[in-house]
């Protein structure tokens, strides 16, 4: 009875130790998100990072907008979340004006105050708001296109940010999302001579193991393949990725980058468009 009844004692303090443990764990993982997100903050407040990106993805993507709409044959509301300073935006909202049969209500949404005021004073409607924290300041079901532009790669949860995007989307709702590519045709190169790729960074501070210099805060970076299967786990279909160029490849290559544009499992940048399934 007695070695029973130790056999007990030792149990339950394994058990409150493994509690413990599994607390203190949990508590190590939100102090560590939090100093995370707060030292992003600082990055993105800073006004020598750039707050835009890519003319030539923009037009691209207002143009795939500008489409949805003019199928759609009444007024869609749409929200560009991680707006930046507006000009994809502003570019977006030009498009669908001056296209037949498209009319959008399009307002912006970003985390970052400067980037709110830069947008502002282009003239776009815009709020602040971060789409993986407390979540977006939208009802649910109320909205017909949600644009991600150059914004999956600066998240810390990225499954948080396509729940988000889908809870606000009406059933049958498109999400509209670019991103670098990892496995872009220069960055196949670049590793295979164990360079680091471009659009990766191992620090908020500095560029280190590839060419360049400008810090922007990129933590995911994803293939093709990868981009796909995330956003079929999130619930989204009829998933469509095609291929952009990138804005910042040396002019003498960008004939050869806009043409493997041709393949998007080679692009610089990845343009999706999905449906939020039933």
């Amino acid at each position: 009875m007695q070695r029973e009844h130790g056999s007990l004692a030792v149990r339950d303090r394994r058990e409150h130790e493994q509690s413990c443990g599994a607390e203190q764990r949990r508590g190590t993982a939100r102090t560590a998100r939090v100093m995370s997100e707060r030292s992003l903050q600082r990055l993105y407040e800073d006004p020598a990072t750039p707050l835009s990106s890519g003319l030539e993805r923009a037009q691209l993507q207002a143009a795939m907008l500008a489409d949805i709409a003019s199928a759609a044959r009444r007024r869609l509301v749409a929200v560009d979340v991680g707006c930046g300073d507006g000009m994809a935006t502003a570019l977006a909202a030009a498009c669908c004006a001056a296209t037949p049969g498209a009319d959008v209500s399009l307002i912006g949404l970003d985390w970052s105050s400067a980037a709110v005021d830069r947008a502002r004073r282009r003239g776009v409607p815009v709020a602040r708001a971060a789409v993986d924290g407390s979540g977006l300041p939208l009802a649910s079901g109320s909205v017909d296109v949600v644009v991600m532009s150059e914004l999956i790669e600066h998240l810390v949860d990225t499954d948080a940010a396509l729940a988000e995007a889908r809870r606000v989307l009406v059933p049958g709702g498109a999400l509209l999302l670019s991103t670098p590519n990892l496995a872009a045709w220069y960055n196949r190169v670049l590793l295979g001579f164990g360079v680091q790729p471009l659009f990766t960074e191992v620090s908020l501070h500095g560029i280190y193991g590839r060419p360049g210099r400008q810090v922007v805060g990129h933590l995911r970076i994803f293939t093709r393949r990868s981009l796909r299967e995330l956003l079929a786990a999130a619930g989204f279909a009829d998933i469509t990725i095609t291929g952009a160029p990138y804005h910042d490849v040396p002019r003498p290559f960008r004939p050869v980058d806009r043409l493997f544009c041709r393949t998007p499992s080679l692009s610089s940048i990845l343009l999706a468009s999905a449906r939020r399934s039933a």
